[in-house]
Order: C-alpha cells, then sequence, then structure tokens
C-alpha cells in the first residue's frame, strides 16, 4: 500500500517498490526454499533531490552573521528602520493570506 507522503522522492521509491513486488511474486519459485532478495534502484532524479537534500541539511536556519550585524547596528543606534519596505511586505503578506 503506498501511504500518503508530501514527499516525491519517497513516493517515487514507494511505487517503484511497488512495481518491483508486483513483479518479484510473479517470479518468485513456490516452496519453502525461496529467498528474497530486495533491491532499490534509485533514478537519476530521485538521487539528485536527495543530494539536494543534504545540501540543503548543512545550511544553519540562522544567519548567524546577519544577526550579528543587526544587533551591531541596532547597539550603535544606527540601525534605520524603513517603514515602507515593512509596509510592503504586511500588503504583501496579507495579499497572499486572501488570495491562498
Amino acid at each position: 500500500m503506498i501511504s500518503k507522503v508530501k514527499d516525491t522522492s519517497a513516493q517515487w521509491v514507494q511505487q517503484y517498490q511497488k512495481g518491483e513486488l508486483i513483479k518479484n511474486e510473479a517470479d518468485r519459485p513456490t516452496g519453502a526454499a525461496s529467498t528474497v532478495t530486495e533491491r532499490v534502484d534509485l533514478s537519476a532524479r530521485a538521487k539528485d533531490i536527495r543530494q539536494v537534500k543534504q545540501l540543503l541539511e548543512q545550511v544553519p536556519e540562522v544567519r548567524e552573521d546577519k544577526v550579528q550585524e543587526l544587533k551591531r547596528q541596532i547597539d550603535s543606534g544606527s540601525y534605520v528602520v524603513q517603514a515602507d519596505k515593512i509596509a510592503e511586505k504586511m500588503v504583501g503578506e496579507s495579499l497572499i493570506d486572501i488570495l491562498a
């Protein structure tokens, strides 16, 4: 049974495994001496997706250099709040929420 998974690479693997299971059951000899061997071959795209995921896991969620620079500006009093940019973001976010 294929479960509902949001990750498309996992879905591809599950679909592939399901197809292999059906094919292997038809080819499997009957009797107690039969051996089951599982094998998964990932497509080039699935391998690329896995590699990108691994790279993304290495990227920190917080950009420490940016945080430190902003703290420095705030402490020195040189940080300037750009009200127009804040307003644009707020309006943009609101529109996205409304349209989504």
